[in-house]
């Protein structure tokens, strides 16, 4: 996977628009602190103040402390390892001379947290080992390089996506056999996590609120954790769960409806509520292909619930779902300033996003959250959508 992810950074470093000659990792005591990008292109940590050097030729280099030399020749990833005792500065400098880039991107973005791995004291020893030469001049942000290597995503790692979604639907169909009225929210959360570690699967996010369960009517934040509420008569709940498959994340919601006595179909708000939402994925679903921002589709979506009578839902429509829940660069998004530039840019074939708009009604808050993947001409389902909601009975 780490040549994949390196040979795929070359290949953008040679794309139009980007005009960067060097991508420059930088990396610390990995265990304590590292760079995202790492577990990408390195697949291991080091120890000592480190440089990954990728250059649009093709050619890769690192310098690595003397200890750390073995671990990276193993990995063979590399034309050339360089191992100092003292200081990096001399091989770092010999290789940037001799290449002579003229932009070179390094791990910073004030948008994408993905892309935002070199910490500051890293830069500034990139810095002091730069001093005297025009090299810290010429640095530019990698988050382009970065969105596009977590965001383009391989066969086998959609492969590896769709069986964290198979697994995470195939726990939901057990929540229904499970639920009845007089449950909290908790003890919910307990099936489900009980169910996720029968399986022998991490949570996609933290375990406090992974899943996050929802019962009744409330507006608490969507990563809130589960309370002592309980699931009652008459009112829906939602939950918001995923796990990991060898690194990599799903991310789903589902709504259910817990009837009254006597009752053979949902009260019509709980109907209404839950076919407007299910109608608003698939008009984001249709709209989506490469090239179109993400505000325009957040925008389909906002606009459809508005119109139905409801208030717009207070985040964005959708993120992309990597290795981490909330991955990559392009955000299906409005143009909010906590945002920044995300819900411009341009979808790329290849990035797996959530569709999760919400509503609130008199019974609860009704949610869906499905999975896609952007494709050459449009978009693929990667989860099976619900297509109605579940009843308790």
């Amino acid at each position: 996977m780490e040549r994949e992810k390196i040979s795929q950074a070359i290949e953008i470093l040679n794309e139009p628009g980007i005009d960067i000659d060097l991508w420059l990792v930088v990396d610390k005591e990995s265990e304590v602190l590292t760079d995202p990008v790492m577990d990408y292109v390195i697949g291991a940590g080091v120890t000592w103040l480190s440089f990954f050097l990728f250059f649009k030729s093709g050619e890769k280099y690192a310098v690595v402390g003397n200890l750390d030399i073995e671990k990276i020749k193993r990995l063979e990833l590399f034309d050339e390892i360089f191992a100092y005792k003292d200081s990096p500065g001399d091989d770092l400098l010999k290789l940037l001379k001799k290449h002579s880039p003229r932009k070179i991107a390094i791990d910073y973005s004030k948008d994408s947290p993905p892309a935002d791995g070199l910490t500051y004291g890293r830069y500034l020893s990139l810095l002091e080992l730069l001093q005297g030469t025009d090299f810290a001049e010429k640095l530019v942000s990698a988050e382009n390089i970065i969105a596009r290597i977590r965001g383009r995503k391989s066969p086998e790692e959609i492969r590896r996506i769709k069986k964290a979604i198979d697994i995470t639907l195939q726990i939901y169909d057990r929540v229904t056999g499970y639920v009845k009225p007089g449950l909290t929210e908790k003890q919910v959360a307990e099936f489900i996590t009980g169910e996720r570690k029968k399986l022998g699967y991490e949570a996609s996010w933290e375990e406090d609120h992974c899943p996050s369960v929802f019962a009744g009517p409330q507006e608490t934040g969507a990563h809130s954790s589960p309370t002592d509420r309980v699931l009652k008569k008459g009112e829906v709940f939602n939950t918001d769960f995923g796990v990991i498959y060898k690194k990599y994340c799903s991310d789903l919601q589902r709504t259910w409806y817990i009837s009254q006595d006597g009752e053979t179909l949902p009260p019509a708000e709980v109907k209404k509520g839950i076919e407007t939402i299910i109608e608003s994925i698939k008009r984001a679903f249709a709209a989506l292909k490469p090239g179109v921002k993400g505000i325009e589709i957040d925008r389909i979506v906002r606009q459809y619930i508005v119109s139905q009578g409801y208030k717009e839902y207070p985040h964005a429509l959708g993120h992309q779902v990597g290795r981490k829940a909330h991955d990559g660069g392009a955000l299906l998004g409005p143009d909010w300033e906590r945002y920044g530039n995300l819900p411009f840019i341009p979808l790329e074939e290849g990035q797996v996003f959530t569709i999760e708009p919400r509503l609130y009604i008199q019974q609860g808050v009704v949610t869906i959250e499905e999975m896609v993947v952007i494709t050459k001409d449009g978009a693929q389902w990667l989860s099976s959508p619900q297509e109605e909601i579940y009843i308790i009975k």
